[in-house]
């Protein structure tokens, strides 16, 4: 049935672009919903302990002759990734109910994302997972191409150029599998004895390719410069799903087919992963672009993801899953209030400017959700990232104790910066006079009032980070048995 989440959005994809405007929306959206109900439906009616292996749906031979075939499975994993990419995908459409240029166009590359992300959670081939991943990269171009703002074209050829960089690592990494291993199916592959000598090499290549997509550091730099020019839409997705592709993959791909590989590799992994932590919210602490701050916490975040998986241990792996979806879902919600709720308001991302307008009393709603998500971004208890932190940092401990005394120092920096962005964004001094740029709304009589369909996609996404953060064990359970499986922890 999960299968029917590709299918579902590929054909709403192509009915988006081929009806008339009018209709595009509303079928972005009732697509998108019946992708997230049959995860939900999935996610609430598999027993978990069918979720412990990888298990194929589907399995239909696509080019025999090479061994390629359209194969899908499932485990605890990929579940709590295509929910995520549901709730992401639900919200997004919500936070872009009225945009109005190229409409159609506009949500036929919006669902050609979506599609392409719950390809690549569902396959076992690794050739079809490789076609679901460089698909997503050319409607993430177009969508900043065409529909962003703030040098639109430079951060989505940079975006673009860095995804294929890494993509030419990942299908030396393939081939290098395939013609070893003789298949590209993933679960024959797991239990493949590939040779140390190989692993040593292959892992790293292949981590890498998928670790630029992850915003690894010093590989990162696309990020915030692409969400600071992607429309909200497009940074919703690109934080909320596509960063976590990268990660996936490292995890199902690399870590899983070269274990020892990892095992030689593990240490730099966290090293990276540290300084990517501590750099990117130090810089964060500088920006005076709100959308830059979001996307260097962007970068820091999925940090913690990385550290996890290099702990090699149950907790710290599970953590980093989790995190994987905490910030899929606290992401795209800081990046729709900077985006949508904010900048279409006043036509401003520039901190000095927004903390003259007094903007708690002119859009209350963005300023709550706003707290929210920085709350939930700070990892303070009850929100999912704490939850996914802290189990991190615990399987961090037992590895690398010496680490988590550093991020320890990113953390605050992390605070830091969230609060100054908070403070600025809505708490500004009114009295404090400063040059705005040209074309900043000063007068808040003439902000529109926060839409249905935005309090509704902030909704879902609130009460995403709060269930998950009061009852991490729904996710947990899921996940820790299919991580427990996993070839590198044995």
């Amino acid at each position: 049935m999960i299968a029917w989440t590709i299918y579902l959005t590929f054909v709403g994809a192509v009915l988006a672009l081929v009806l008339p405007r009018a209709f595009a929306q509303w079928i972005a959206l009732l697509t998108t919903i019946g992708g997230l109900a049959l995860g939900t439906v999935v996610f609430v009616g598999t027993p978990i302990a069918d979720l412990a292996h990888f298990t194929t749906i589907m399995g239909v031979p696509w080019v025999p002759a090479l061994g390629m075939n359209y194969h899908l499975a499932l485990d605890g994993v990929s579940l709590t990734m295509v929910l995520v990419t549901g709730i992401s995908a639900v919200s997004t459409v919500l936070f872009s109910w009225d945009v109005e240029h190229r409409q159609n166009e506009f949500f036929f590359w919006l669902l050609l994302v979506v599609a392409g992300c719950y390809g690549v959670f569902l396959s076992a081939d690794l050739f079809l997972l490789f076609v679901f991943y460089e698909l997503v990269i050319v409607p993430k171009y177009f969508l900043i191409a065409i529909f962003g703002s703030t040098n639109k074209e430079y951060g989505a050829m940079k975006l673009t150029l860095y995804s294929f960089f890494g993509g030419m690592f990942v299908f030396v990494g393939i081939l290098v599998a395939y013609v070893t291993g003789g298949s590209l199916d993933l679960n024959q592959l797991s239990r493949f004895e590939f040779s140390p000598q190989l692993q040593s090499w292959a892992f790293p290549v292949l981590f890498l390719g998928f670790a630029v997509l992850a915003g690894i550091w010093p590989l990162h730099t696309w990020a915030p410069t692409g969400h600071a020019a992607a429309p909200t839409a497009g940074s919703m997705l690109l934080a909320g799903i596509v960063m976590k592709l990268g990660s996936y993959a490292g995890l199902r791909v690399a870590m899983n087919l070269f274990p020892q590989g990892f095992q030689m590799w593990s240490k730099w992994i966290a090293v990276l992963a540290v300084i990517g932590i501590v750099y990117a919210a130090a810089v964060a602490l500088r920006q005076r672009d709100l959308k830059f701050v979001i996307g260097y916490s962007s970068v820091s975040h999925m940090g913690f993801v990385l550290l996890g998986f290099a702990t090699a241990n149950a907790l710290g792996v599970s953590g980093a899953v989790l995190q994987m979806f905490s910030h899929g879902v606290i992401a795209a919600l800081l990046f729709a209030v900077a985006g949508r709720m904010i900048y279409r308001r006043t036509h401003t991302r520039q901190l000095d400017a927004l903390s003259q307008m007094n903007l708690s009393h002119a859009i209350p709603f963005a300023a709550f959700t706003f707290v929210v998500a920085a709350a939930a971004s700070m990892g303070i208890p009850g929100f999912s990232g704490f939850a996914a932190e802290i189990t991190i940092l615990i399987g961090a401990w037992k590895t690398y104790p010496i680490a988590v005394w550093i991020v320890g120092a990113g953390i605050v920096l992390v605070a830091a910066f969230t609060l100054r962005a908070l403070k600025l964004s809505f708490f500004g001094e009114k009295e404090v006079e400063r040059e705005t740029p040209e074309g900043t709304t000063l007068n808040r009589e003439e902000f529109n009032p926060v839409t249905i369909p935005e309090k509704i996609g902030a909704c879902m996404l609130m009460l995403a980070t709060l269930a998950v953060g009061l009852y991490p064990k729904l996710l947990l359970d899921r996940i820790m048995p299919a991580v427990e499986t996993m070839r590198f922890l044995k």
